[in-house]
């Protein structure tokens, strides 16, 4: 009689796998923690490009993009093993130096407040609240990451350093260099096609909308 197929072994997909102790409330709410950065990957840039398609938002992402991009190769080239937590975890197989999370945190934490101080299409009241609201979701991802035993301490630092350089950096060449193409990017045939646009010459966007959309409806009106 022939032996049944050995099954293969496998794997998680870690975009979302995150675990935690059994009965661990705070380790709970941290595994939560930890997924901020899908959240504003799919809840935040996805929304983002479906219903407002601005070009600092599509650079910001690109930014974030060409982050995780450059983790995964110097992972690769250091390959620094995770804790021993790691095999509880099953995520012996990865490279733990730098911190992805870490990194992806710090790069939209730094890059979204140098948006908020320059104040590109942000209300002066609200620019002070904004400049530093992305910062403790930042900290309590790194956080995480060490208190669920993903990484180490050395790791999830040497993953916020990386993102805060690399988001000041990609901020200074996408507001000092690749700024003056925006209005060409705006007017080429995909723009007029896909209704990009760029409102961070705009002092305070959410009023200059709502006081067009409240005029819109009352010409429509007289109309």
């Amino acid at each position: 009689m022939a032996s049944p197929p050995a099954q293969a072994a496998l794997k998680a997909v870690t975009l979302t796998h995150v675990r935690y102790r059994r009965g661990d409330s705070l380790g709970h709410f941290l595994a939560w923690v930890s997924l901020i950065p899908v959240f504003i990957s799919l809840g935040g840039f996805v929304s983002h490009f479906l219903f407002r398609r601005e070009l600092q938002g599509f650079f910001f992402a690109l930014g974030l993009i060409f982050s995780q991009v450059l983790n995964e190769l110097v992972k690769t080239s250091v390959q620094q093993s995770r804790p021993d937590t790691c095999a509880a975890l099953e995520m012996c197989d990865s490279h733990g130096w730098p911190s992805s999370h870490s990194q992806y945190m710090f790069f939209f934490a730094i890059y979204f407040s140098l948006l908020c101080i320059r104040g590109l299409g942000i209300s002066p009241r609200s620019r002070p609240f904004l400049t530093f609201l992305a910062w403790p979701p930042a900290i309590l991802t790194m956080y995480s990451r060490v208190y669920l035993g993903y990484h180490t301490v050395a790791q999830v630092f040497a993953g916020a350093g990386l993102g805060l350089v690399l988001g000041a950096l990609w901020f200074w060449i996408v507001n000092s260099i690749l700024v003056d193409y925006f209005p060409a990017m705006e007017e080429s045939w995909i723009g007029r096609v896909l209704y990009i646009k760029d409102s961070s010459h705009i002092k305070n966007v959410l009023k200059f909308e709502y006081d067009n959309a409240r005029a819109a409806r009352k010409k429509q009106a007289q109309d």
